[in-house]
């Protein structure tokens, strides 16, 4: 079984994937560790290099590693669909969830842990809300290509009953 969850920072990708991997006994997978594994450096490190494209290269390098494996859930970055020709790679080789939430939702909960997302990191509390939904307006037509697209606050059982009729 290969799932893939992609959307936007702080949707739940992590949270939702690990309890996926749990409830079918797959490897979890998160991308962002798979790089810094792979690396030694952190995300925080390697994203400002070279205006983020010397990272954008490391991490599709990354998800076509992760994508080959037998069986995963595969939390990606936020920003893994927007580039190259991955989210193509995600649809083909995996089985892929769009996890919607809205500006708010995000805005409020990257306030709580910004300081640990680069992205957000130097972005003023007042000013979180409309980065976020211009960031997510620009990426939004990239996660509407997944398979699937589950919102709400049971995206996990969405996730598992699909999964298992299928």
């Amino acid at each position: 079984m290969k799932i893939a969850l992609v959307g936007y920072m702080a949707s739940g990708k992590t949270l939702v994937a690990k309890r996926i991997a749990e409830e079918f006994e797959i490897p979890f997978v998160d991308l962002d560790q798979e790089i810094e594994k792979t690396t030694g450096q952190k995300i925080s490190e390697l994203l400002p290099v070279k205006n983020g494209l010397h990272f954008r290269k490391i991490e599709r390098e990354a998800l076509l590693s992760v994508l080959e494996q037998p069986n995963f859930v595969l939390s990606c970055g936020g920003g893994t669909p927007c580039y190259y020709n991955n989210m193509e790679e995600i649809n083909a080789k995996s089985t892929s969830f769009y996890l919607q939430e809205t500006p708010k939702t995000l805005a409020d909960r990257l306030k709580v842990g910004k300081q640990n997302r680069p992205l957000v990191k130097s972005i003023e509390e007042d000013e979180l809300f409309e980065f976020v939904a211009k960031h997510l307006f620009e990426r939004r037509s990239f996660y509407e290509t997944a398979n699937y697209s589950v919102r709400g606050e049971d995206k996990l059982e969405q996730i598992i009953k699909i999964l298992k009729e299928n």
